[in-house]
């Protein structure tokens, strides 16, 4: 059902070069280059993710309680993608691990605040 999500940007080249880092991890590449954003994903069949610099001028904020969360297959690669995340600059937002049952997931932000996480769902039907 999802196609796509943006986030903004403060700083494009910065952004840049932390998703293609971090991304890449996933097989996601770039898709997309509009010259004020970046699009990333694996295919046009598959949701992916856009870079922004605000469309209106007006400078890139966070929104509260705003979260993207992108699927991975197991522990192992949340728990890589996670501490990769940080290595390339963004922050802590709540550690890799258990969140309840059947749910794994690590929480960061990245360079510009906006928050994020990679995920798996262990032993769940799918």
């Amino acid at each position: 059902m999802i196609g796509y999500v943006t986030l903004g940007t403060k700083d494009l080249p910065r952004a840049a070069a932390f998703y293609d880092a971090l991304l890449a991890e996933v097989g996601a590449k770039r898709l997309m280059d509009l010259g004020r954003g970046i699009v990333w994903g694996t295919s046009w069949a598959q949701p992916s993710l856009g870079i922004l610099l605000p469309f209106d001028g007006q400078p890139a904020t966070v929104g509260n309680g705003v979260m993207v969360a992108f699927a991975v297959q197991n522990p192992e690669q949340v728990d890589r993608l996670y501490k990769k995340a940080l290595e390339l600059g963004g922050t802590d937002e709540g550690p890799a691990g258990p969140r309840g049952e059947g749910f794994y997931g690590g929480y960061f932000r990245d360079l510009d605040g906006n928050k994020l996480n990679f995920f798996c769902m262990p032993g769940a039907a799918g």
